[in-house]
């Protein structure tokens, strides 16, 4: 049986149209052999996958004076894809690894993550790509659920304590311990993947390990057809614990809303723990009008849009896409200030909780 390429990186990036000078938000997936692409995350077919045998990847790139953070991969066939990233590092990073898959398919190599299985010591006997088709078997695999945690359903996923039981009742390991290195092991080389605010924090190194034992650590296959749904309206619902945090940044900004698509101006208090981005009418008034949950949320520069013409919006308007599938968009007073929003914003969706 082919084995499934390997999902080397994924997350939001924003794309330039392939025909026109258009930038999108995308759901971007790295893989052995090629990149996909799709308009949400939720969707299970890609809007289009490029090839990445004989392809090149040029950072920093400059065709785009006004767009920060931006590459080009060229494929064999002399056609460019530019994506943008949200700050520096997420663009280094997806270069890094696309480099590293371009070089191992024209050198005939699979991608693999050096580290895995020295860091963890699992034994070389192991096979990790047949245990991952076995824990997805219909009848004897791994079942595929529907959860609800913190008003966010996710479909086709299962607990961390749900594997390691797997794992223990398939004789695959001695023991829970063993079962975290094993689960770690598949979650490295993309077999699993995290769901949720909780699994995601400990497989970014917020946990003392990267695989969680938890019946409220979600996962799924990369393949199960998994999708989160969430709930909000323009006045999200707004809880007194979420303001036990520091405050990290203030000030006003435009924000556009979900239904009307007007633009009003809100005082904005981004906050550390919980992540949380509260926003107030700039009159007065001690209660929130809303909040937007920042904690795996993906934050990039927006340059067009049709409905912020009036405005004069050019080059400060940026867009927040939350761990639901929530797009929100902004303006800045200035570019500058645009910046400054993206980087607090950034840091807080990484390590708040």
């Amino acid at each position: 049986m082919e084995r499934e390429p390997m999902r080397i990186r994924e997350g939001y990036l924003v794309k330039k149209g392939s025909m026109f000078n258009t930038w999108k938000p995308m759901w971007v997936v790295l893989l052995e052999d090629g990149i996909e692409f799709y308009k949400r995350k939720a969707d299970n077919s890609p809007k289009g996958m490029i090839p990445l045998k004989g392809s090149s990847v040029h950072s920093p790139c400059q065709d785009f004076g006004k767009r920060m953070f931006v590459f080009k991969l060229t494929v064999a066939k002399q056609q460019d894809h530019f994506f943008q990233a949200a700050y520096l590092e997420e663009r280094d990073a997806w270069v890094r690894d696309i480099k590293k898959a371009i070089h191992h398919i024209d050198g005939g190599q699979r991608f693999t993550r050096k580290s895995t299985r020295k860091s963890i010591r699992l034994p070389e006997t192991i096979n990790l790509s047949a245990l991952y088709l076995s824990m997805k078997d219909p009848e004897k695999g791994i079942k595929e659920l529907k959860l609800e945690k913190d008003k966010r359903v996710f479909n086709h996923c299962f607990t961390g304590s749900c594997v390691i039981d797997w794992l223990v009742s398939s004789s695959s390991i001695r023991n829970r311990k063993e079962g975290l290195l094993l689960a770690s092991s598949l979650l490295s080389e993309g077999y699993l993947q995290p769901a949720g605010d909780t699994s995601k924090a400990a497989a970014e190194g917020l946990s003392d390990t990267p695989f969680l034992d938890l019946s409220d650590a979600y996962y799924y296959f990369p393949d199960s057809g998994f999708f989160c749904e969430g709930y909000s309206s323009d006045d999200d619902v707004v809880l007194k614990e979420e303001f036990r945090g520091t405050i990290v940044k203030q000030g006003c900004l435009l924000k556009q809303g979900h239904r009307r698509k007007n633009w009003k101006v809100r005082k904005f208090v981004l906050r550390d723990d919980p992540a949380y981005l509260h926003y107030y009418d700039p009159a007065g008034g001690e209660e929130p009008l809303g909040a937007i949950h920042l904690r795996g949320c993906v934050v990039t520069a927006v340059e067009d849009m049709p409905d912020t013409k009036k405005y004069d919006a050019d080059n400060i308007l940026f867009e927040i896409i939350t761990a639901n599938e929530i797009h929100y968009y902004l303006q800045a007073a200035s570019s500058t200030e645009r910046t400054e929003w993206i980087k607090a914003i950034q840091s807080v969706s990484r390590t708040g909780k």
